[in-house]
């Protein structure tokens, strides 16, 4: 899969909702082995903007934020400190390097393919009593992604989109994260949950899409307007049926997966 082009103004466009599973996954960590000064790693960064909130949380921690977008590097850099900085690492390949305290990751790993495999290089380099701890989008079967991959497949525009999304697979269910990361010596929490997300605005579910899982299409249909305007229409079109604008505004179900992992003390 070849990564798209980010685009950090609109995928903070709905920074509130977006960072909600972020607070819910970290108040769900515990005491790091080595406060008040841990050393924490943000695998898949952004535009650093959960970065910062975990600096608030930690505020003694060396934290570096980590990241293959050179869009979203510029803008997460905004936020760097004296303890906080960032650095261009690809989620596929990274090794640590050092120990870590706590390696956390946001709404990633569903862009790396293969990304349990990298499990046991991330969980050797956490210091005895170390957190690996992500939340992935689960909502793969939800309209917002099926509608875009049907419209992609269809005779239309099979031939420039065909294959170029992701499917299901992309991430685990929770059982099997659970499977792959339990053992002797770790402590395992998996959890589901599903936000109901009351988005405001004309097309607000396209608005969110546009910042993530749309970015493919965006990237193919970047050389031609017409193309691009035409594919957003009828996409657009379906959405509005799917999710229906209501008295207070569009209601986008989102379900999303959640794993802490401890090692032993």
């Amino acid at each position: 899969m070849t990564a798209p082009t980010w685009d950090p103004q609109q995928y903070l466009r709905h920074a509130d909702h977006r960072t909600r599973p972020f607070l819910d996954l970290l108040a769900r960590i515990g005491p790091l082995p080595h406060e008040p000064a841990p050393r924490i790693a943000d695998l898949g960064c952004g535009a650093g903007n959960v970065t910062a909130l975990l600096a608030e949380h930690h505020p003694g921690a060396r934290i570096t934020g980590y990241d293959s977008s050179p869009q979203m590097l510029e803008r997460a850099r905004t936020h760097a400190g004296p303890l906080l900085d960032f650095a261009e690492a690809d989620a596929g390949t990274w090794t640590p390097t050092e120990t870590y305290d706590l390696i956390v990751s946001n709404a990633l790993l569903q862009w790396v393919p293969g990304h349990t495999a990298r499990f046991p290089h991330w969980l050797d380099a956490l210091a005895p009593g170390g957190t690996l701890a992500f939340q992935v989008p689960g909502n793969f079967d939800a309209p917002s992604h099926t509608l875009m991959r049907e419209l992609a497949g269809s005779p239309r525009w099979h031939d420039r989109l065909g294959g170029l999304l992701r499917h299901g697979d992309a991430v685990h269910t929770s059982a099997e994260y659970l499977a792959h990361l339990t053992a002797p010596g770790r402590t395992v929490d998996v959890w589901e949950t599903t936000y109901l997300h009351l988005l405001q605005g004309e097309d607000p579910v396209l608005d969110w899409v546009k910042g993530t899982g749309l970015r493919p299409v965006l990237d193919a249909l970047a050389d031609d307007p017409e193309a691009h305007e035409a594919f957003l229409t009828e996409y657009r079109a379906l959405l509005h049926t799917a999710y229906p604008a209501g008295p207070h505004g569009t209601v986008f179900p989102f379900r999303r997966i959640f794993a802490v992992t401890r090692t032993a003390g």
